[in-house]
């Protein structure tokens, strides 16, 4: 049997591998040390949109198949000052949102998180990142660059910054398609509204019900790239902010113990590596930038 080459997913393949190494190449260079990912416990990520469950029986008790790291990453701090980790998140999106191309129910996260930083410290952190992503790109990768027909510059910083009130006001919820579809580079969107997020981001202590988050949206129509900001860390406010969200404090007992043990104030984000792929690639759809995709509502064999 001959097997047939495919030249362009080679091309997206090569610059995916390009793209996790400059990630963490800077991401090294700049103090933080990688940790491995969490795969199972008993708490993850509540997410404020709807998924479908990933609990498997673990000995008895049910675990959670990781939605993100955000909640170890808070407890790693506890170790070490700056960490990131190339994290499997699994996300069973409603069948309707494969008509978006950007959602994967498998999908892979560069997480990070800084001990003690602002939501300025870790906005500057994902611009740098994203520069010297496409600069590593652009200088290794030029021919598959090329045989995909995509023009992609370094974006000037520092980025925009577009608070979510005026989003929302000019592109109503949501407004991420939109937006991005009006934007020449990358902008950021900053001061969520406290309803739209979770219990664990921080609240501005000068803004009430306004988070210290930010997003980063791609230009061109390619939505969102990352998702962040500053956290909060005490147990009196993280129970706050669990009632406000009608969350059951049960639900995270494992977590809020060790929240009353300790854990430092910290910001960080994470980036999808398949989206940021897609992005650089100019690809159609998010499920072109991996092998063996999952998009929501498809099942294979594989």
């Amino acid at each position: 049997m001959r097997i047939q080459v495919d030249h362009e997913r080679i091309a997206v393949l090569t610059i995916k591998d390009r793209i996790i190494q400059a990630s963490g190449a800077y991401l090294r260079r700049n103090g933080f040390t990688e940790i491995l990912p969490v795969l199972l416990s008993p708490i993850t990520d509540p997410l404020h949109h709807e998924t479908y469950g990933g609990a498997v029986d673990y000995y008895g008790t049910p675990y959670q198949l990781t939605r993100s790291m955000i909640l170890h990453k808070q407890l790693a701090l506890r170790t070490l000052p700056k960490i990131f980790c190339f994290s499997p998140n699994v996300r069973m999106e409603p069948a309707e949102r494969a008509v978006h191309g950007r959602y994967l129910a498998e999908f892979v996260q560069l997480d990070l998180e800084v001990r003690d930083a602002s939501r300025d410290d870790v906005i500057a952190v994902g611009e740098e990142l994203l520069v010297c992503v496409i600069e590593q790109v652009l200088t290794h990768c030029r021919c598959e660059l090329e045989l995909l027909g995509r023009e992609i510059r370094v974006p000037s910083t520092p980025l925009a910054r577009i608070p979510y009130n005026e989003a929302e006001r000019e592109f109503g919820v949501p407004f991420d398609d939109a937006l991005s579809a009006t934007l020449a580079s990358p902008a950021w969107v900053v001061d969520f509204p406290r309803t739209v997020r979770e219990f664990y981001d921080r609240e501005d202590p000068t803004k009430a019900d306004t988070l210290l988050d930010m997003d980063l949206m791609y230009p061109e129509g390619f939505g969102e790239a990352l998702s962040g900001g500053e956290r909060e860390h005490t147990l009196p406010r993280i129970l706050r902010r669990m009632e406000q969200d009608a969350i059951a404090p049960e639900r995270f007992r494992a977590y809020l113990d060790e929240v009353e043990r300790g854990i430092p104030a910290s910001a960080g984000f994470g980036i999808g590596v398949e989206r940021l792929t897609r992005f650089v690639a100019g690809l159609d759809r998010v499920e072109d930038a991996r092998l063996f995709a999952k998009t929501p509502g498809a099942t294979q064999a594989i």
